[in-house]
């Protein structure tokens, strides 16, 4: 019987980057003419995000929050560690990157046998533009094993149980792997001491109706196409549960150590329409993170896909893949932590689910 590990993090862009400019997808929203004036204001803003933002346009608080998320990442990693898996399976989202216009899957298990990419010059979304946090130079290549074995025993499983999952053996159109895979490995490696786990990088299409008319990204608000021009949905958050539950099924009936991790922050500002996309909906992630931290599954499962979207929660259908396969498993976290943020574009949590 294979054994499980359920791992939760975030692979958010501007932890990548320097403190001064991690608030910057706020300031990009703030010159958005569309937005009301008064809404801009910071003197109207929220009593937290007012303090964040601070006298600096959040740079102090910066360096705060990425401690927190450091801190976060280090436990995920010591858990990894000492778990010695056989391979590891990312879900994680495709931003526009492997996959554009020619083919948009649902759901796509990467079954590489290596993956070399230069993460510096995959211009994802939300990724510094100038000098990385490690200052490494843009023809830097970060190469990870992967695991093309696990990946085809997993996507047979899966169609056995009756999802038609695709599979690759080879990038579409990237050099490597979208970002949501590369910034996990980076940030479970932040210190740069080595990252020996094979990977199997589980994309999901989370952007749905904006992958292509967003370009997996943001838009200001007079850029926003109408409805009807707006790409069809992502899989639903009760589709991404059941996922995980036979994902679950699948390895728990292999001979493998694997472990499964979700990687997204959770709501994002410049998705929160009903915010005006100047911060995210932290009650709506307050709301999930209680019932993921006290194992009520069911209030996941019965998630719509219109609330998921209207909170700007895209992301986190990786994370509903995960609370899936934990419910399979009939786990809820051992440690979890949540962090708030609003003047840094999300969200963030940290989930261990032990064997």
């Amino acid at each position: 019987m294979g054994e499980i590990l359920g791992l939760g993090m975030t692979h958010y862009p501007p932890l990548a980057g320097r403190d001064e400019n991690m608030s910057g997808i706020l300031r990009g929203t703030l010159r958005d003419p569309a937005i009301p004036a008064h809404l801009k204001d910071p003197a109207n803003w929220p009593k937290q995000m007012q303090e964040e933002w601070g006298t600096d346009q959040g740079k102090t608080k910066a360096a705060d929050h990425r401690q927190a998320l450091l801190d976060g990442l280090q436990k995920i990693r010591t858990a990894l560690d000492d778990f010695k898996p056989d391979f590891v399976v990312i879900w994680g989202d495709d931003q526009y990157e492997n996959f554009t216009e020619d083919i948009i899957p649902p759901f796509c298990i990467l079954a590489y046998d290596t993956i070399g990419a230069m993460p510096w010059r995959l211009k994802a979304p939300g990724m510094p533009g100038g000098a990385n946090v490690w200052s490494e130079r843009e023809d830097f290549v970060l190469t990870i094993r992967g695991h093309r074995e696990g990946g085809k025993r997993l996507a047979s499983g899966l169609i056995t149980e009756g999802f038609d999952v695709c599979y690759s053996y080879r990038p579409l159109h990237l050099q490597g792997v979208g970002h949501a895979f590369l910034n996990s490995v980076a940030y479970l490696d932040y210190y740069r001491k080595g990252f020996q786990h094979p990977l199997v990088c589980f994309s999901i299409n989370c952007y749905g109706r904006r992958v292509i008319s967003f370009r997996g990204g943001a838009a200001r608000f007079g850029q926003t196409p109408p409805p009807e021009e707006l790409d069809p949905p992502s899989p639903s958050p009760s589709r991404c549960f059941d996922l995980g539950r036979a994902t679950a099924r699948v390895l728990k009936s292999s001979s493998y150590r694997v472990a499964l991790i979700a990687s997204s922050s959770w709501s994002h500002a410049f998705l929160h329409d009903k915010a005006w996309r100047l911060h995210p909906d932290i009650e709506s992630d307050r709301a999930l993170y209680e019932a993921l931290r006290d194992g009520r599954h069911s209030y996941w499962r019965e998630k719509p896909l219109s609330a998921i979207e209207d909170s700007g929660q895209q992301e986190m259908l990786n994370w509903f893949c995960l609370e899936g396969a934990m419910a399979e498993l009939g786990r809820k976290p051992i440690w979890s932590e949540f962090i708030e943020s609003y003047v840094f574009n999300s969200d963030k949590c940290f989930a261990i689910f032990p064997e």
